[in-house]
């Protein structure tokens, strides 16, 4: 696959979007996300406006690809899609060093892909869903540090975001803990885990569909029941573990599974297929690199926690900075127009 060369500028152009994922997409988007051409067309204008008078947003893109990343994963919500959108790039400025930078030829990140850590499965499911691999214990927690690990998972799931039927179908998750002890859990401070855990189901544009764990030995017990805690009751209803592979048969479509649990194609070959995906986005993936925020319009609390910008004087102080409310959230709310 040859790299698509995509520069910043092409990105920040109001794109005039056109359908072209089939009636059957058509059809969930408008079931499960309140997505047809009237809403989105008149979501995309508003998302638009909005980043153009927000004086807290200085470099955005504008492409409906991205934005509807972010409408879809709020099912169309324009306020709540605006939320998601600034603290997201808040959390891409603040936490520089882990987020931004996302480069798949990275020698730490290459390594870690290479070596199994975590990919994506070269097809879809039987629901069209990406399946994402996780094997942390291939993860040395010695030699890696936890901004590796931030940036490998970044440089995926930006990835697969770029994919407009991953937004809609959403993914399904995969984690074997066989190998992974005690010495992982150090990587985080239990504020950076929360952080992680709220920003993974609150800021990160993804629909999660599906969660399955495997082998998730005693001595990491307190970590997993400490996670469960933190997620929504809607994804920890998704969340299903497994104390073997016998018991997880049938979880995932035995064709997307590695050969070496029970699937068809080798892990090694999976992952070069992956590989491949992410050099074909590279250079999209880095160019997000530009879009910005002002940070000294967010409080201190905001720009250390990210998670917490809007409850610490996000949106809702923004409204505050001028008398045209027309950026901030309360002047958000779309009024649809009914055929």
């Amino acid at each position: 696959m040859s790299q698509k060369v995509v520069e910043f500028t092409a990105l920040t152009k109001e794109d005039e979007y056109e359908w072209t994922l089939g009636e059957d997409l058509a059809e969930m988007a408008k079931e499960e996300l309140r997505e047809d051409e009237s809403v989105r067309n008149q979501s995309l204008e508003q998302m638009r406006d909005w980043i153009r008078k927000n004086p807290r947003i200085s470099s955005c893109r504008l492409d409906a690809r991205f934005l509807l990343r972010f409408l879809r994963f709020k099912k169309f919500s324009v306020p709540m899609a605006q939320e998601a959108l600034e603290r997201y790039i808040l959390l891409r400025n603040v936490y520089a060093t882990a987020f931004e930078n996302l480069d798949a030829l990275d020698p730490v990140v290459n390594a870690l892909i290479s070596n199994g850590y975590a990919f994506a499965s070269h097809k879809r499911d039987k629901k069209g869903r990406r399946v994402i691999f996780y094997f942390p214990g291939k993860f040395d927690p010695y030699k890696y540090t936890n901004t590796d690990m931030c940036r490998v998972h970044g440089v995926i799931y930006e990835t697969l975001m770029e994919d407009e039927e991953n937004q809609i179908r959403g993914y399904v998750h995969f984690a074997d803990g066989k190998g992974v002890g005690f010495p992982h859990m150090t990587l985080f401070t239990p504020r950076e885990a929360v952080r992680i855990v709220k920003n993974g189901e609150r800021t990160l544009p993804m629909r999660h569909k599906e969660v399955h764990g495997l082998h998730a030995h005693p001595s990491i017990k307190f970590a997993v029941d400490f996670g469960m805690a933190l997620i929504s009751e809607k994804i920890r209803h998704r969340v299903k573990i497994y104390t073997s592979m016998e018991e997880a048969k049938g979880c995932i479509d035995p064709e997307l599974l590695p050969k070496e649990y029970g699937g068809v194609m080798p892990m090694d070959e999976m992952i070069a297929l992956w590989k491949k995906e992410l050099l074909e986005m590279r250079s999209t993936i880095l160019s997000n690199d530009k879009m910005k925020v002002r940070q000294e319009l967010f409080s201190e609390r905001a720009r250390e926690g990210a998670v917490s910008a809007l409850k610490a004087g996000g949106l809702e102080a923004s409204c505050a900075l001028g008398s045209d409310s027309t950026f901030g959230i309360t002047g958000s709310f779309r009024k649809l127009e009914v055929d």
